[in-house]
């Protein structure tokens, strides 16, 4: 998460670092910047390669600056060397007041000599950017959205040439901005389209652009209008459940999601003739979503879908074999799930899915620790869906000590409770973990470890046979209590 990467460290080291850092223009100089916004629904999709060129010895750390706006947008940063697969560090410096914008620190796999070159893949995924427009269609009409973002890609440092292109899904692009009256930094037509593609730039000599100054003088806004053929999914909240039984030996996953279909809303009213024709001819509505394809983990049982109303029983479940802890496997449970309803633009549905899991597929024991080691999933991916507001709750065995937990990225913030259910004596420990606009890159896995000695084991059954003796005792006692009337 993008936002939880903010920490007080973070802006004290700004306050300190900040005009140093905005000042580290001396230590590289962008050769080329080239950005491609690949354009989509509720996520779009965004990579930016910067060429860089080291102007001194030893240069190692790289700032890179967002927009305001773009910051606010951005679900999810990584950077990595072109054609390597490590992750790079990133550090947040937050928002630097002079220079109008945020600043992140990149730090190199090896530090550069004067003249020595990288080339730096920043890749981010951004939510909430687009907009249906119009933003009211009827049942058999098409769909289009409008995308907002900056001509330019701020940085510290001064750029030799940068592009931007921007890609359609569909060569289907309504208009887009043509910037007729900006001729800065260019000699050539500063806008070209290509089929889906549209291309701005190449943009020469650009100064060090993260300040106030260049942003308002020579920063331009850019809007692409394009059309759009699939729904626009939200999960405005996902509510995860996941307990683990070591009596059982399985594992509990349950979500209640709250989705919706964001795209445009529908006109008039809902016609199941036409919707059942359309079905028949094969032209379903481009903003409705008939079903949903759920990638599910191998090996699972007992699952069931219900809604509101109850029971749906229009879902169709193809499990996997399950495949034994700390295998790599690509084998997946596929659940489709068909709604009561085709979900049209505006429209909600909420809906709970829950499954059983065998917990030996993701428990393992540390002999040296004497802890127990689950992994836990973090979310089930919804594609093309961002999910707005998300709770995971874990729920341990009763009696579980020495907690501790590992969450593939920062949350906004976490709890530890207790949760009360039937036999259970003293409760049983719960881990709350709290996000906001999750994404598929975020589908990652909690590991919990804890000890559960197996003094705790018994609390289920002396519980039981507790309950069984009290009630024998009061029958006992009341089968010697006289209540005839003499």
């Amino acid at each position: 998460m993008l936002k939880s990467w903010r920490c007080c460290l973070s802006l004290f080291l700004l306050g300190v670092l900040g005009p140093g850092v905005v000042s580290a223009g001396h230590s590289f100089e962008n050769t080329a910047i080239v950005r491609t916004v690949e354009l989509g629904g509720s996520l779009v999709h965004v990579t930016t390669t910067y060429a860089v060129k080291a102007l001194e010895d030893g240069s190692r750390l790289y700032t890179l600056a967002l927009a305001d706006s773009e910051h606010e947008k951005t679900s999810w940063l990584e950077a990595k060397i072109k054609g390597e697969a490590a992750v790079l560090s990133l550090e947040e410096f937050g928002y630097s007041p002079d220079g109008g914008a945020y600043l992140y620190t990149v730090e190199l796999p090896n530090a550069l000599k004067a003249n020595g070159t990288a080339n730096l893949v920043v890749e981010t995924v951004q939510t909430h950017v687009t907009y249906p427009w119009p933003d009211q269609a009827a049942q058999s009409d098409g769909q289009s959205l409008k995308y907002e973002t900056d001509l330019l890609v701020l940085s510290p440092y001064h750029t030799a040439v940068q592009r931007t292109k921007i890609r359609s899904p569909l060569p289907q692009i309504h208009s887009y901005t043509t910037l007729d009256d900006f001729d800065d930094f260019t000699t050539e037509s500063p806008v070209t389209k290509s089929g889906a593609t549209i291309t701005y730039g190449p943009y020469y000599n650009i100064p060090p652009s993260s300040n106030k100054d260049f942003i308002a003088e020579k920063q331009k806004h850019v809007i692409v209008h394009y059309a759009y053929d699939n729904p626009m999914l939200e999960v405005l909240s996902l509510k995860r459940t996941a307990e683990i039984s070591h009596w059982g030996a399985n594992l509990n996953i349950e979500d209640k999601v709250h989705l919706q279909n964001s795209g445009a809303k529908l006109k008039g009213h809902f016609s199941r003739l036409e919707h059942q024709s359309s079905q028949y001819y094969g032209r379903p509505s481009p903003q409705m979503l008939p079903a949903l394809t759920l990638h599910l983990p191998a090996g699972i049982h007992s699952a069931y879908f219900y809604d509101l109303v109850g029971n749906v029983s229009t879902s169709h479940l193809r499990v996997a074999p399950s495949v034994p802890k700390g295998v790599q496997s690509n084998l997946n449970s596929v659940m489709e799930l068909r709604p009561r309803y085709p979900l049209m633009g505006g429209w909600n549905y909420s809906f709970t899915l829950g499954w059983d899991s065998p917990l030996r597929d993701y428990a393992g024991w540390d002999k040296q620790t004497g802890k127990y080691i689950v992994g836990v999933p973090l979310m089930t991916i919804i594609n093309g869906a961002v999910v707005n507001d998300a709770e995971i709750k874990i729920i341990l065995p009763e009696g579980a000590t020495d907690i501790d937990y590992s969450p593939p990225f920062p949350s906004l913030h976490s709890n530890l409770s207790t949760h009360v259910t039937y036999l259970d004596t003293i409760g049983r420990p719960a881990i709350t973990l709290h996000y906001k606009d999750l994404t598929y890159n975020h589908a990652g896995t909690i590991y919990v470890t804890y000890k559960a000695p197996f003094s705790t084991l018994l609390r289920k059954p002396m519980a039981v046979a507790a309950a069984f003796i009290s009630l024998f005792l009061v029958g006992f006692a009341a089968k010697r209590v006289d209540i005839r009337i003499k």
